[in-house]
């Protein structure tokens, strides 16, 4: 199946699929069945990016087939991206075929979009981006309505803004998400936010404790579960994701809520008092009373010492983009915790890919 057209009567089947698969991987674990979060058949993807084919003076949108890049299979359409990158696909093809300045040596053009609504685009070359390019890309950023960014080797122009802003409606509040671009995003809009529910939903009756959050990125989860604790402290190593993770909580009204740039790595030797951190000089950690642990870490999962820093928490949130190791962590974990919810989040249909939710507490 060429993933940029599918056939949405397979996908019940290829989730159930899934779903057994997990369910036997994590047997030795746990006997729960998994609660499982579907997603929408088609346009589910918020964020693209395509290789530009060129030849005979046009260019033309191009996915390849691994260790097949000089085979490349031209497309039209992107039925996994949302319906507001489709709309913008053709648009923005035959604005660059009109012209030389921004066809010539194109060779990347990404797409994130938002369920709100919101879209950002951008132009990657090989070549020098030079006055002419910016007056040819500000023409196409009037004609579309949309924010133009160009990149090129150790270029980046902004015409307009580098991020789009999201909105999702959780619980019954909306809360809104400067998400920059290349930094990480949730690809998959309505699973995300069924990712952010079921974490909620696990931390009920923790109003009177307080939370770690570990990988925040910008946020996403951090923001919507801060009411449910006390007070909560997130870490998170990457400078963009922290500073717009500091403009999302300003945004959002959030106070309880404070964020370190830090890895898990660091913030394990500061809790353990191994060395001093300057970043952490007027800060007292020792002011919090963790109840709750969340962490959504990279697909490498995590180290040793950060999984044993985690498993003296009463009670582990984690969810996984990778459950072959969150695996390897869950038999260390269910050393000191038992399982007691288990989730299948289908972020990436059509493909073998998937994200798993389990909520751990000490036995």
């Amino acid at each position: 199946m060429a993933l940029h057209r599918v056939n949405t009567d397979d996908y019940q089947q290829q989730l159930d699929q899934k779903v057994t698969r997990l369910r036997e991987a994590y047997a030795s674990y746990t006997n729960l069945a998994p609660e499982v979060f579907t997603s929408p058949p088609s346009h589910y993807r918020l964020r693209a990016e395509f290789k530009m084919w060129q030849e005979g003076g046009r260019v033309d949108y191009a996915m390849y087939k691994q260790g097949e890049y000089k085979k490349p299979f031209v497309i039209e359409e992107f039925t996994v991206g949302s319906k507001r990158i489709n709309e913008l696909m053709p648009q923005v093809l035959d604005a660059i075929n009109q012209s030389e300045i921004l066809r010539k040596r194109l060779f990347c053009t990404e797409f994130l979009t938002t369920l709100s609504g919101d879209a950002l685009i951008t132009l990657i070359y090989h070549k020098k981006l030079d006055e002419t390019w910016e007056g040819e890309a500000r023409e196409l950023q009037a004609q579309l309505g949309v924010p133009i960014l160009g990149r090129s080797r150790k270029q980046k122009i902004v015409l307009d803004r580098d991020y789009v802003i999201e909105k999702l409606d959780i619980d019954g509040r909306t809360y809104q998400y400067k998400q920059v671009e290349g930094s990480f995003t949730q690809p998959n809009g309505e699973i995300c936010r069924a990712m952010i529910q079921w974490a909620r939903s696990c931390c009920e009756g923790s109003a009177e404790s307080d939370m770690l959050e570990l990988y925040c990125g910008n946020g996403n989860f951090t923001l919507p579960l801060a009411e449910k604790f006390r007070k909560v402290l997130a870490t998170e190593i990457s400078k963009v994701s922290v500073n717009a993770a500091q403009e999302n909580i300003a945004a959002n009204g959030v106070e309880n809520l404070h964020i370190l740039r830090l890895s898990a790595e660091e913030f394990t030797q500061a809790i353990d008092k191994v060395r001093p951190f300057r970043r952490l000089k007027d800060f007292d950690l020792d002011s919090y009373d963790f109840s709750t642990v969340l962490v959504d870490p990279p697909r490498a999962g995590l180290d040793a010492d950060t999984c044993a820093m985690i498993a003296r928490f009463p009670r582990i949130l984690y969810i996984s983009c990778n459950p072959e190791t969150q695996l390897e962590n869950l038999a260390e974990l269910t050393k000191t915790h038992s399982i007691e919810r288990f989730a299948i989040f289908d972020q990436f249909p059509y493909t073998d890919h998937t994200e798993s939710g389990v909520l751990l507490v000490r036995k």
